[in-house]
């Protein structure tokens, strides 16, 4: 029989659903949210009845039982760092989404909203690989400074998703291979995948490796000092400055990398320039990454919404392609993975995880 799940992904301004029958998905919708509309919740957590009533309502539209889900799952937030794989939501699990732990993102609410759901119906509810997986090995922590570790806080859910649908086209466990895996969407980050780890990765959330489109990534600290103290800024917008207005919007003011593709093949010569000083910082993050394993790359993985544009594809190709070949999985196919982690511990495959 079937398992049937509800998918719950909540993202600043929208929030995607998915239904599946096992791996099938039978329907997805992303329903959006206008500045004024979230601007009435003063906290991430006052935005959850809003959010589950267009979820229900969504439903009712579409002759979607709730009663005939099996299980629900969200979308994990910023909760302490764990490792990798399927959780419960538990009321230790559904108290640190609500406080945040680590900060307030909507992608709390998907916990929230799954537990909430799930107990109404009677079901099980679970989240996949949040953004706080944390599996980096001790000497990658390092810093330079001591009040300050690395952290692991990047893309996840999407990079353990390509890095497994890799392993499982190329006929070997996961956990045998060795694999860079880079995610270029609003916010990049590139891990290395070792053993079924990812022991180090350049962490989108901290201000680590490359720009992106609305990130300034590892910025030169003591110009940055010099900005904090200079007594132009209040700290919310030096925050506003690193995340959110940087990256491609600092010099361009444009978050969309497609935009910039045709500014640069119209012409325009900072356009071209900061687009190929991108795909320089993407590429050098790639290269410390196999160093991280020694030169011994299995493979490249490449995905993210950028890893549509050909043009990107190729010059990452051309810088790196002598570590190790190169996949390509564009987009980011999060409704899905998260259903497969769920039907992992549905099928017995995986034991569920208790936070």
């Amino acid at each position: 029989m079937a398992i049937k799940s509800l998918i719950i992904n909540p993202g600043s301004t929208s929030t995607k659903i998915g239904v599946f029958e096992d791996e099938n998905l039978l329907f997805e919708e992303t329903l959006r949210h206008s500045t004024e509309e979230i601007s009435k919740y003063d906290t991430i957590f006052e935005q959850k009845d809003f959010r589950k009533k267009i979820i229900t309502d969504l439903l009712a539209e579409k002759n979607c039982d709730l009663k005939s889900f099996n299980v629900i799952v969200g979308r994990g937030g910023l909760l302490k760092p764990i490792p990798s794989g399927t959780y419960a939501v538990t009321d230790d699990l559904l108290e640190d989404l609500k406080v945040g732990v680590q900060g307030q993102h909507a992608s709390n609410l998907g916990g929230i909203l799954a537990r909430e759901i799930g107990d109404e119906i009677g079901v099980p509810s679970y989240i996949v690989d949040p953004v706080v997986v944390d599996e980096l090995m001790p000497i990658a922590r390092y810093s330079g400074l001591e009040e300050i570790p690395r952290g692991s806080i990047f893309h996840a859910l999407n990079q353990k998703a390509v890095a497994k649908r890799y392993a499982k086209e190329a006929g070997k466990p996961y956990e045998s291979l060795r694999l860079v895996v880079v995610h270029m969407g609003g916010g990049v980050s590139v891990g290395a995948h070792e053993d079924g780890k990812v022991v180090d990765v350049f962490s989108a959330f901290d201000g680590d490796g490359a720009f992106s489109p609305e990130r300034a990534g590892g910025v030169p600290c003591a110009a940055l000092v010099k900005m904090c103290f200079s007594g132009k800024y209040t700290e919310k917008e030096i925050s506003a400055k690193l995340i959110g207005k940087g990256g491609l919007n600092s010099y361009l003011g444009t978050n969309d990398m497609r935009e910039v593709t045709k500014r640069a093949n119209e012409g325009d010569a900072k356009a071209a320039e900061v687009k190929q000083a991108f795909l320089l910082q993407v590429a050098k993050d790639i290269g410390a990454m196999a160093c991280v394993l020694n030169g011994k790359v299995d493979q490249i993985v490449i995905t993210g919404g950028i890893a549509y544009g050909e043009d990107v594809v190729a010059k990452l190709k051309e810088r790196c392609g002598w570590i190790a070949p190169v996949t390509v999985y564009p987009g980011e196919d999060e409704l899905l993975a998260l259903a497969q982690g769920a039907l992992r511990v549905m099928n017995g495959e995986e034991q569920v995880k208790q936070y």
